[in-house]
């Protein structure tokens, strides 16, 4: 039986791709050889340290042509890829690295002290990505020549996700589930060794690894890297490398729109965009659609599901407001309270089956049953409904998910530090409206009896343990968070007092 190691897609794009370029990072070219023989050289570090098929390797990156190598090098063992934002905290990468009982993690020089501090309370190692340094560690190091089999149930990725209460929950992804992703969104996006994908997405999500370096890399095609998004850096590089294919959050769209010179930019190359991790709007689309002469199809999924369930294929009608129709494989039901699959037009729970789905949480049994059912399906917690082509509209995002210019922000999490204020008596975390970011990060904190803080000390200390994206930017102390009869904080009427607005940056 062959291996269905994702390592293999590499191997096979060297082969008949070999000079093409995989990568581009500035004035930066990686062929596919050199990818792959340095995925090589990555491996053999690993092995060096006693990595096993199976072992957790934490893979703290930005967007760098180090990812790739180092994605392809885990996987290349036969080990397990545990990728974190390079804004993480050192608290946050000790629980990562801890729940996943990684041993080593390979991290972003820029990102030492955090790295350096959560590696020692895991217990783990810690090798430091640095220019120079890491290429005379590479050039010491054995290449491993070959890749260790493995089947497509086995784990390729934790990825760390979780609901708005309790810690982050490890998605165990398979190489399965990044094989059938990888294939069917090719084929929805006709990505070929011609394409040139602009890879603005983070690396460390699940659609920009997806889309932005999975798919590419196994069709042979180019990856331009951005490191860190900016508008005008965006449409330069489309301009600059002929750019075809663009994957983005919906901010991405409303910024490179509203770039005031946008037009002197040469974009006639662009033809495809995929968007997702938000809704975009639909003036947005049409917009971006007129202004750039290219085609937007928005698709939805979850980090659960590769974030990959529903896209409007080339070809098919797009309506207005909806996700597409379920993807090659998917299949999507709309369920009410007692478990009944509804008829088109009625909204409920959105379900999700098929071939992206996770293998579960790691080492959450509990969790894993909460979240599939014994059919299969994965309930999303997203409110939807669809109509009578299949066509899925959704209507509400998980219960109090902020999503804040296209990260993930859990309430519970940034909650469970206000907690750790020694003056907060109670705290609600919750999203405001943001021109440009979508939502707004908001807590309404209330303070123990004789004990006295400020908004900016609070966020402050907030600031200071978690990720920059997360920590609230607005904080105001009320009396009393408001309650229903059994006690619980009712987030529907918390309103951002008129003071506050706009203020914490």
């Amino acid at each position: 039986m062959a291996s269905a190691n994702l390592a293999e897609d590499l191997v096979s794009s060297a082969q008949k791709n070999g000079e093409r370029t995989a990568l581009r990072l500035d004035d930066l070219r990686v062929s596919y050889s050199d990818l792959e023989h340095g995925s090589g050289l990555i491996a053999g570090i690993l092995r060096a340290k006693g990595l096993q098929p199976g072992d957790r390797v934490g893979v703290m990156l930005p967007n760098v042509h180090y990812f790739p190598l180092v994605f392809y090098g885990v996987l290349r063992c036969g080990a397990i890829v545990v990728p974190m934002n390079p804004l993480l905290k050192g608290r946050e990468v000790a629980y990562y690295l801890g729940d996943s009982g990684a041993s080593l993690i390979l991290a972003w020089h820029e990102c030492a002290e955090a790295a350096h501090a959560g590696s020692e309370q895991a217990g783990a190692d810690c090798v430091l990505i640095e220019p120079g340094a890491f290429e005379s560690m590479l050039a010491a190091a054995p290449a491993v020549a070959t890749v260790t089999p493995r089947t497509s149930d086995d784990t390729a990725m934790i990825l760390y996700t979780s609901g708005t209460t309790g810690a982050p929950k490890g998605a165990e992804l398979t190489h399965g589930n990044f094989r059938y992703t990888s294939h069917v969104s090719a084929r929805i996006a006709d990505v070929r060794p011609a394409t040139v994908a602009l890879g603005a997405l983070p690396l460390f999500h699940a659609f920009g690894l997806t889309c932005g370096l999975i798919t590419p890399v196994a069709a042979g095609a180019s990856v331009t890297l951005l490191p860190r998004f900016h508008p005008a850096r965006a449409l330069e590089l489309i301009e600059r490398d002929q750019v075809t294919v663009f994957l983005g959050v919906p901010t991405m769209y409303v910024s490179m729109l509203a770039l005031p010179d946008r037009a002197r930019y040469d974009t006639s190359s662009l033809s495809l965009c995929l968007s997702g991790g938000a809704a975009i709007p639909v003036e947005v689309l049409h917009q971006f659609e007129a202004a750039f002469g290219c085609t937007v199809l928005e698709g939805y999924g979850l980090s659960e599901s590769c974030a990959f369930a529903t896209f409007t294929p080339l070809g098919r009608e797009r309506k207005a407001g909806s996700v597409g129709l379920p993807a090659e494989g998917m299949r999507i039901t709309i369920v009410d309270d007692a478990g009944r699959a509804l008829p088109p037009g009625q909204s409920g729970e959105v379900f999700v089956r098929g071939p992206s789905v996770m293998k579960g949480y790691w080492n959450r049994p509990d969790a894993t049953a909460a979240a599939i059912d014994e059919d299969g399906w994965l309930r999303t917690g997203d409110i939807g409904r669809t109509d009578e082509d299949g066509y899925l509209y959704l209507l509400d995002r998980k219960k109090d998910l902020i999503i804040r210019g296209g990260y993930n922000i859990y309430p519970g999490e940034i909650e469970q530090v206000l907690f750790e204020h020694p003056a907060v008596r109670e705290a609600a975390v919750i999203g405001t409206p943001h021109p440009s970011l979508g939502e707004e990060v908001g807590a309404a904190v209330s303070l123990k009896p004789g004990i006295e803080s400020t908004p900016e000390e609070i966020r402050a200390f907030v600031k200071e343990r978690v990720a920059a994206y997360k920590y609230p930017r607005l904080v105001w102390i009320v009396e009393e968070l408001p309650k229903g009869p059994t006690g619980k904080i009712l987030k529907r009427e918390i309103q951002v007092p008129d003071e506050v607005s706009g203020r914490g940056q």
